[in-house]
């Protein structure tokens, strides 16, 4: 009974591991040689979602083909560049724009990585002026009685040394 449930679940099991995502819709450019040249600029500066390293315009996703035929609907019903771009960011997030817009949610994206070049530069600095503490010379006085007790004394073995020498 399981070797029959596996036999025909197999089938099903392999349509579905080759699915693959239906192709885009092929593009149809605006008829306005303008329009679509702004068209043509906002799909570089807009990322595939699915893609995520790829602007729309070179990505072969059907999002990415559902994204263009966005764009040039807008334009074509005459939304400016920047609403084209405010709508993107509100349907998927700043993600979406390869340069996303400065405000508090995005400081860390812009502002990041020079407050950490700061950071480092400071360590740095403050590094450089820590200087090694130099030995503090003995007074005469103190070289005197240094040596006298060194000629006074005798050295007495430490008990718990060994050397190999020894014979133990």
């Amino acid at each position: 009974m399981r070797r029959l449930a596996i036999l025909l679940a197999a089938p099903i099991l392999a349509l579905m591991l080759t699915a693959a995502e239906p192709p885009a819709a092929p593009d149809r450019p605006l008829a306005d040689a303008s329009q679509e040249a702004r068209a043509q600029a906002l799909f570089k500066e807009v990322r595939c979602v699915v893609c995520q390293h790829e602007a729309i315009a070179d990505s072969p996703a059907g999002v990415a083909g559902d994204m263009r035929r966005l764009i040039r609907e807008e334009i074509a019903a005459g939304a400016s560049d920047q609403a084209v771009r405010d709508d993107l960011v509100r349907r998927f997030g700043d993600y979406v724009l390869f340069t996303p817009p400065v405000r508090a949610g995005t400081w860390l994206l812009w502002f990041g990585p020079f407050a950490l070049l700061l950071l480092a530069v400071a360590v740095l600095a403050l590094r450089a002026r820590r200087r090694p503490v130099e030995a503090v010379l003995l007074t005469p006085e103190e070289e005197r009685r240094l040596d006298e007790v060194l000629r006074n004394e005798k050295l007495r073995r430490d008990p718990d040394a060994t050397s190999p020498h020894d014979g133990r």
